[in-house]
């Protein structure tokens, strides 16, 4: 996951492997007597995660950036930006790289809001020191708010972590079987996507960027979607950190896939930078460029934000690398093919 703002369907027939059917994720309550009344989430993923353990109805506050399940947009938001609203991807990247230096993160927390809804459980992270609120201002507020609510601290690296993240939340609001069951789920769809990507004929070069001014490599555990959706991401380490790139180190590799999910960012705003790419020198002679499969995705939903969804992101990632071995699943959005764009743009 990149250092920057904000934080996995399958085929049908031979070599077919199931999609997340409605409800899988357990939208329905199942808090046990042992859950905690009331449960603040301070980043997407982790309101993803509370919801699908079936405890939508105990979350009391969210982030304001938190979209998912459409159901929760309404809750109180306990965080703000320190982010201009129409700051650009260079000008964001140098705020971001001045924090670091400063140990500061680009949210605070609403104190107000948060002391008003008192909450017995709130979860957080530390893994991105600039896309969530920092850990020590969580803590410190929570020795202050009534009753002294728990703080979960999630720092997931890889797939496997983000499951473990889920295991992590449900133990700590009384719903571990329900944890056991979600994790279960997931694991069973990344199982049948790895399975069946070992049986493809070829693994294609795969460059997966997490930003575009400057580049930067995807990192933790999108380079292993990459692996186990039947690619090889040459730039990137699995649960490593992204890094800065050089447009050089890029064109070296010579992608044959090259696949956008900047962090943050919805489909029509990475497109705003998209356009830039064409005076990248050796761009256009690109095997992907060539080949025309460069695609945009919402990094925003997908690849950055460690919750459920990360299996959908590996589902979205088999179709577009493999889309005669993996149907995209109902419900799972096409990643945007930029050559696609380009033409209708060009032809009125």
């Amino acid at each position: 996951m990149r250092a920057t703002i904000s934080e996995t369907r399958r085929t049908r027939g031979k070599g077919a492997t199931r999609g997340k059917e409605p409800g899988e994720y357990g939208r329905t309550t199942a808090a046990g007597r042992n859950a905690p009344l009331k449960i603040v989430s301070l980043l997407p993923s982790a309101t993803e995660i509370v919801c699908c353990l079936g405890l939508e109805d105990r979350l009391v506050g969210v982030t304001h950036e938190c979209d998912y399940p459409r159901s929760i947009i309404g809750l109180p938001k306990v965080t703000k930006t320190l982010v201009p609203s129409d700051a650009g991807s260079g000008e964001i990247d140098r705020l971001v790289r001045k924090r670091l230096q400063t140990s500061q993160a680009l949210y605070t927390l609403d104190l107000p809001v948060l002391e008003a809804l008192r909450p017995d459980l709130i979860v957080t992270q530390a893994l991105c020191d600039v896309c969530a609120v920092a850990e020590e201002e969580v803590r410190a507020a929570a020795c202050d708010l009534p009753g002294s609510p728990r703080v979960v601290n999630l720092e997931p690296e890889t797939l496997g972590e983000v499951l473990g993240s889920v295991r992590q939340v449900a133990q700590a609001a009384g719903v571990k079987r329900m944890g056991e069951e979600v994790v279960r789920r997931l694991e069973a769809r990344v199982d049948a996507v790895a399975s069946e990507s070992e049986r493809v004929a070829g693994r294609p070069r795969v460059v997966l960027l997490e930003w575009l001014d400057p580049p930067f490599s995807c990192g933790h555990w999108s380079p292993e979607l990459v692996r186990l959706a039947g690619g090889d991401e040459g730039l990137g380490r699995e649960g490593v950190a992204s890094r800065t790139l050089t447009w050089d180190e890029v064109i070296a590799w010579q992608p044959e896939v090259v696949l956008i999910a900047c962090c943050g960012f919805s489909v029509e705003r990475t497109m705003e930078d998209v356009w830039n790419l064409g005076a990248v020198p050796g761009w256009n002679d690109l095997p992907a460029v060539r080949a025309e499969r460069v695609y945009v995705t919402d990094g925003a939903a997908y690849f950055s934000r460690p919750g459920p969804r990360l299996v959908d992101s590996l589902e979205i990632l088999a179709h577009t690398l493999h889309p005669t071995h993996f149907l995209l699943p109902p419900g799972l959005p096409e990643p945007i093919r930029v050559s696609e764009v380009a033409r209708a743009e060009r032809d009125g």
